[in-house]
């Protein structure tokens, strides 16, 4: 197997577990916003969601961003359109990966604001990011040339 395909094999696999964290992480969050007047299932959930964010979500993106730098140096920055619009959706990804460390810190610090509702509607942002990525990768070939306005029309 060549270099190419082995860092395509693994930034999927650290993709695939990364996105799994922060798709199960908020579901935590929803549980947890709903049970805070119950302390030993309060002190669980912040051992499960630092547990989940420090052995899992955090070392799968870093494995992503460096596969995935891998990748683009194999490719070229250059490779098109697709690949722009892939990093932008990609640092949207981390925006989303940052709220969630910052939501661990409020639950661990009992300052959590937000209610379960609010957790179960951000618990898709990742599904739906992630659906546009892989689209977007499957249908690159068909877009090369494309501009990006032609790009989002696709979708």
């Amino acid at each position: 197997m060549d270099l190419y395909l082995l860092f395509k094999a693994l930034h999927v696999i650290s993709v695939i577990f990364w996105m799994a964290g922060m798709l199960y992480l908020p579901r935590l969050f929803v549980y947890h916003a709903s049970r805070v007047e119950n302390q030993q299932i309060n002190e669980l959930f912040k051992l499960m969601e630092k547990r989940l964010l420090r052995i899992i979500i955090n070392p799968a993106m870093i494995a992503s961003i460096v596969f995935g730098a891998g990748l683009i140096h194999f490719v070229g920055f250059d490779a098109g359109i697709w690949l722009h619009v892939k990093l932008l959706l990609v640092l949207v990804l981390f925006g989303y990966h940052g709220f969630l460390v910052g939501s661990v810190k409020n639950f661990a610090n009992d300052t959590n604001k937000r209610s379960e509702k609010f957790y179960r509607m951000i618990n898709e942002i990742p599904a739906f990011l992630i659906i546009f990525i892989v689209l977007l990768l499957t249908r690159h070939n068909y877009i090369y040339y494309r501009n990006l306005l032609e790009l989002l029309t696709i979708f």
